[in-house]
């Protein structure tokens, strides 16, 4: 066995170096003649080319192949490279919009404290909305003006368009307010045109019952509603919304101020009249010699 494997080693290794001389040769004689400048020369070159290179498509194929996968992998990394910075511009461009829309909305309600019409007699002070109740049985918003800035209890509120509540407790710095759906909101209003008084009552819904109507008969739904100034608590003539009317046949008041959206709140400065204590003074300013006149006559009929 051993002195086959060694016949065989020697007949391959003189082979090997045969073929390896042979493949030499003929690929330096493929150079020589692919160098060799002759029209002859560059014929032969050219049907080698036309008979060799058109049968090694198959063979280039898998290359030609791969070539491509690698590119569309390339494509297809910077392709996810690119989204995810379109999604990283996405969610700054929507926190952008965000602010945007918040300072849109703000500039809105501001102007539409600069354009609400009152009566000039009346001045205000412009608070923002702190914070709210949070509660189904308390509807309250407390604003960042207080004492300091001269508010009172009882001053009505409001926002760009309509009536929002009263002032109903005042700190150094702060102030509550009652808002118009509180049950504990009790107002008089005036129903346009027909003129009809009326109380507005807070249920804690969003669009409150009238009672104590005069005359059901002379207001229909869409009727404008304003505050009627008696009691002298709220100034006449403040906008609080229109007439409508429940599925049970109830007549309630859509409010015209946006409560989905209290950021601002207008405090109307309102100095109520002054009290009448002594009322003979309507009659006779003096009083006094009035009343020394009406003591001498009475003695002047006991005497008699």
């Amino acid at each position: 066995m051993a002195k086959d494997r060694s016949q065989s080693e020697d007949y391959l290794g003189p082979l090997k170096r045969l073929l390896t001389g042979v493949l030499i040769l003929c690929l330096i004689g493929l150079f020589i003649l692919w160098r060799i400048d002759s029209p002859r020369v560059e014929r032969f070159r050219a049907q080698v080319v036309d008979k060799v290179v058109p049968s090694f498509d198959w063979a280039m194929a898998p290359v030609t192949g791969m070539v491509n996968l690698v590119r569309d992998f390339q494509s297809y990394q910077r392709i996810v490279e690119q989204n995810q910075e379109l999604r990283s511009e996405l969610q700054q461009m929507k926190a952008w919009k965000e602010a945007a829309q918040q300072l849109e909305q703000e500039n809105a309600r501001l102007l539409d404290l600069n354009n609400v019409r009152l009566d000039p007699r009346l001045t205000y002070v412009t608070g923002v909305v702190l914070a709210d109740s949070g509660s189904p049985f308390r509807q309250s918003v407390l604003l960042n003006v207080g004492a300091r800035d001269g508010i009172l209890d009882g001053w009505a509120t409001m926002d760009g368009i309509g009536l929002v509540g009263r002032i109903s407790g005042v700190g150094p710095n702060t102030a509550r307010v009652i808002l118009l759906t509180d049950t504990s909101s009790q107002i008089p209003i005036t129903i346009q045109p027909s003129g009809q008084q009326a109380i507005l009552s807070g249920d804690n819904t969003a669009a409150p019952l009238i009672t104590f109507l005069e005359n059901g008969d002379l207001v229909r739904a869409g009727d404008r509603v304003i505050t009627s100034g008696d009691g002298g608590v709220f100034p006449a003539g403040v906008l609080v919304g229109h007439l409508a009317e429940d599925p049970s046949g109830r007549l309630r008041v859509r409010l015209s101020a946006d409560y989905e959206r209290l950021k601002f709140l207008r405090v109307l400065r309102n100095q109520a009249a002054p009290l009448i204590s002594d009322p003979g003074a309507l009659i006779t300013p003096g009083g006094a010699p009035l009343a020394r006149a009406d003591t001498e006559a009475e003695e002047g009929e006991v005497s008699q």
